[in-house]
């Protein structure tokens, strides 16, 4: 081997050093090779960096309450996506300066082809890497500021947060169409043991929350008087899912609230169960599917074929019976189909949908999948929780998450939901409460802890017996 091969191959192995210097401290290849002061800056934020991810995480492993507030806070958020922007093109300088430390016009074609490549490949792969991630925390952050844009923090009720859940058939761009779905899920604040109740979008004849809006408006109740006929004949009815059109008719009676119609069924359903409202939840069920599939899909046990399409349109086809993980457009005419089914079975199968959810969307599965996640549920969901309180709702989440959710909906064959009697769906709730916050074992409730044989409209049961998924001390069980 010649001297000068020798010499250029001392060169092409420093050069390559220098570039890996880089990659594992950055700033290093310069403290020993360039211009010292950039090596010491870079060195010293890099130390800095390290020794704050470090910090970060150890605070987070021993706090959950910690990390859940650190990565909900917009500030910090913001904070954190320019951070790693400054980083990216700082490093990819750094690794282009080593390069030009490296001597490449010293040495041969073949090995300042090889820099050129290593050096690009270097700094695309981390600085990549680092913008890829700003742009994951810029899509969380934009989640946040859009979704959770509420004002009003309201404290526990007895010790649980009751978040009223609604679900509208509306279009992509069009919000506040009658709810097909209304639920409430009571939160234990400490536990996160969760009872479900669910009203019946056909409920007549009920009261609303003393002192509302409604109530004064109503003052006997949403009854079905003179201004359901005309000329003899019946033309409308007072149901509870009727109060949107209703409120936002009157939009004069509700200054001060973003959307009456919510209003006025949230006043409605405190008034049913006695329960005070925190927040809303407004599920946009056209855009449901996009959620569903962002998340990979759900597994769910279809007990009977359900229709897809009908009511008004044909059957295109059907949600084949097993246990089966649907996709988007399956779950969704899984939880919405009425063909062959009354709406309690459906109700039923829409709260086999929320536990399957509740249970099957891990943190890790929200992670790898969030700007996805995110997008959909841009489109698809609505709510008035402020954002200084995404990370106390998170923290509830993970602890309701693999606890039994008890079920209670207010439909026959224990409510008529046509002359509800409102004194005893409130001691349902509180009976419904009382046995969730019971210590030890978790016991099924009587009505439901034998299951049906009896599977009506994809939903075990029967609406003369009642469906096992609307009254359950174990809403998975009974799915």
């Amino acid at each position: 081997m010649s001297p000068d091969t020798q010499v250029r191959r001392i060169r092409f192995r420093r050069a390559v050093t220098l570039m890996l210097m880089t990659l594992v401290i950055p700033g290093s290849a310069q403290l020993v090779a360039g211009r010292r002061e950039v090596g010491r800056i870079a060195m010293r934020v890099w130390m800095g960096t390290i020794a704050t991810v470090l910090f970060v995480g150890f605070l987070g492993l021993v706090s959950q309450s910690f990390a859940l507030w650190f990565f909900t806070n917009t500030f910090i958020l913001g904070l954190l996506r320019f951070a790693l922007i400054g980083l990216a093109l700082a490093w990819a300088y750094l690794f282009v300066n080593a390069w030009t430390l490296g001597d490449p016009l010293a040495l041969q074609r073949q090995q300042r082809l090889a820099m050129a490549g290593i050096n690009g490949l270097l700094c695309f792969s981390v600085a990549g890497a680092l913008l890829f991630a700003s742009h994951v925390v810029g899509v969380e952050r934009g989640f946040l500021v859009s979704m959770f844009g509420g004002h009003t923090v309201t404290d526990a009720h007895d010790g649980r947060y009751n978040i009223l859940l609604l679900g509208g058939d509306s279009g992509a761009d069009r919000w506040g169409l009658r709810p097909d779905s209304i639920n409430i899920a009571s939160i234990d604040e400490d536990t996160g043991k969760t009872v479900l109740f669910g009203l019946p979008r056909n409920m007549l004849n009920f009261p609303f929350a003393k002192g509302s809006v409604m109530a004064k408006q109503f003052p006997n109740g949403y009854r079905c008087n003179s201004a359901c006929f005309k000329d003899g004949h019946q033309v409308g009815l007072r149901e509870l899912n009727s109060l949107v059109t209703y409120a936002n008719g009157h939009r004069s009676l509700f200054k001060g609230y973003d959307d009456p119609g919510v209003e006025a069924t949230k006043e409605a359903v405190e008034g049913i169960t006695g329960l005070k409202i925190n927040y809303y939840g407004m599920v946009n069920l056209a855009g449901f599917r996009d959620l569903v599939d962002a998340v990979g899909g759900v597994r769910l046990h279809v007990r009977q074929a359900i229709p897809i399409g009908g009511i008004g349109a044909p059957i295109s086809g059907y949600v084949k019976a097993g246990y089966r993980k649907l996709n988007g457009f399956q779950t969704l005419w899984f939880a919405r189909s009425r063909v062959a089914a009354d709406d309690y079975s459906r109700m039923a199968r829409q709260k086999c949908v929320m536990a399957a959810m509740l249970q099957q969307i891990s943190p890790q599965k929200v992670v790898l999948n969030f700007a996805k996640i995110a997008h959909a549920s841009e489109a698809t969901f609505r709510t008035d929780l402020p954002r200084s309180e995404v990370d106390k709702f998170v923290a509830l989440a993970l602890k309701a998450r693999g606890k039994p959710v008890r079920t209670v909906s207010f439909v026959p064959p224990q409510i008529a939901t046509s002359n509800p009697d409102i004194a005893k769906i409130h001691t349902m709730v509180k009976n419904a409460i009382a046995a969730s916050e019971k210590t030890g074992k978790h016991k099924h409730a009587k009505k439901g802890s034998t299951p049906s044989t009896t599977v009506v409209g994809g939903s075990l049961g029967d609406m003369q017996s009642g469906y096992s998924a609307n009254d359950s001390a174990d809403l998975s069980s009974s799915c």
